[in-house]
């Protein structure tokens, strides 16, 4: 005998009211806290882009020399729509070859689209203003990135055993150094100490560097960001794998008149790695849509390279241009750090990885969605290779 039959009708009515309310509180529940998962967390979820990435393929540019300089270390990338090129830089420091970056060409087509060959096409000699070349050993070349006024950005990550300097510099595309951009002090390492106290660390400086473009007019403002590596010195006093992870990220707006100006520096947090040697931010990548950027992290231990690809938006994130050093506890000055979502684990694709460092936005497929392309610094090592990875990037 069913339940229906022992109650009456007022009563049978009221029951199935409080099932459709047990039912539809479940759902909710479930669609709210999604088996855990918090409001809070569903808000951060708001935040992101529904970026997705497909990988494409991979090509190897065979190791070869152009015009007596040895093509290795491509340790950054930029490409230049108007002429359908790419801007490749070398992170020699002067000696093998003087300091320079590449022109090349990277052939995509096909119905499914592949990197089909690589034509490298000039080569362009870093100068300083006087238009004298870099000398060996004062130069340490990392990142690079196209403005709209046809002028190339390029940082030098900074060597401090080696003596030397970081900086982030505006130069012409024929190479010759236009300008610096002023950094704060605080990422100058101490000259007079062996062990400096304070500044970029040795060879983990500069490395990541974009620009943030909404507009093509060369005179209107855009917008730069770099960051270093790992963290500070003094935000890493006592050498500590977790503080390590602390990178800050510089925030410039660059405008026709006048310098740059810093109008923030933000908390970045590397993905703890534990069974890595060393883990590091190589590259940041400013999307269209201001505030959105993707990252690139790079680990290094005993299994090999190891590539994480994220989503990194800035949500009300933490200032942090006012604070020298940042504290062991950093609740206790209320510090938010960007907000990052993973979009590949590389080590995914089933491929060996090498040193991949470099990576750029390319020309748009057929069906909307952009190409990405990913490039490998080989340390001019016999046992490394000049690695070219492409992906399809959906929903930008």
């Amino acid at each position: 005998m069913g339940i229906q039959h022992l109650l009456s009708k007022p009563e049978k009515h009221y029951l199935l009211e409080r099932i459709l309310t047990v039912i539809v509180g479940v759902i909710l529940c479930l669609t709210v806290t999604a088996c855990g998962i918090s409001p809070r967390v569903m808000a951060q979820d708001r935040m992101f882009l529904p970026l997705s990435v497909q990988f494409l393929g991979e090509y190897q540019l065979p190791k070869t020399d152009y015009k007596d300089t040895p093509v290795g270390g491509l340790s950054a990338i930029t490409y230049d729509r108007t002429i359908n090129r790419y801007y490749v830089l070398s992170d020699d420091r002067s000696q093998k070859a003087p300091a320079r970056f590449y022109t090349m060409n990277i052939n995509i087509y096909g119905d499914n689209p592949q990197i089909n060959s690589i034509a490298i096409e000039d080569v362009t000699f870093l100068t300083g203003a006087d238009g004298n070349q870099y000398k060996a050993g004062s130069i340490d070349p990392e990142g690079i990135a196209l403005s709209p006024r046809n002028t190339l950005y390029i940082s030098s990550e900074g060597a401090t055993i080696e003596k030397i300097p970081p900086f982030v510099a505006e130069f012409q595309k024929t190479g010759k150094l236009i300008s610096p951009v002023e950094l704060p002090s605080r990422y100058i390492p101490d000259k007079d100490k062996e062990k400096p106290g304070r500044g970029v660390q040795d060879n983990r400086g500069f490395e990541p560097l974009t620009l943030g473009i909404t507009s093509t007019l060369k005179d209107d403002p855009f917008r730069l960001f770099t960051a270093t590596e790992n963290a500070l010195i003094q935000d890493n006093p006592r050498k500590n794998p977790d503080t390590d992870r602390r990178v800050r990220m510089l925030h410039y707006v660059i405008s026709p008149i006048g310098q740059p100006v810093l109008v923030s520096e933000n908390l970045y947090l590397i993905d703890e790695s534990p069974s890595s040697q060393y883990n590091g931010l190589v590259e940041l990548l400013a999307l269209e849509r201001e505030g959105y950027f993707l990252s690139l992290e790079r680990t290094f231990g005993l299994s090999g390279f190891g590539v994480k690809l994220f989503q990194v938006v800035n949500a009300s994130s933490t200032d942090t241009s006012k604070i020298e050093t940042l504290p062991a506890d950093l609740a206790s000055l209320q510090v938010r750090s960007l907000e990052k979502r993973l979009l590949l684990d590389l080590e995914d694709l089933g491929i060996d990885l090498d040193n991949l460092e470099g990576m750029t936005l390319g020309p748009r497929f057929p069906d909307g969605s952009r190409s990405l392309i990913l490039v490998s610094d080989d340390n001019f090592q016999k046992n490394q290779i000049n690695q070219f990875l492409l992906f399809r990037l959906k929903n930008l």
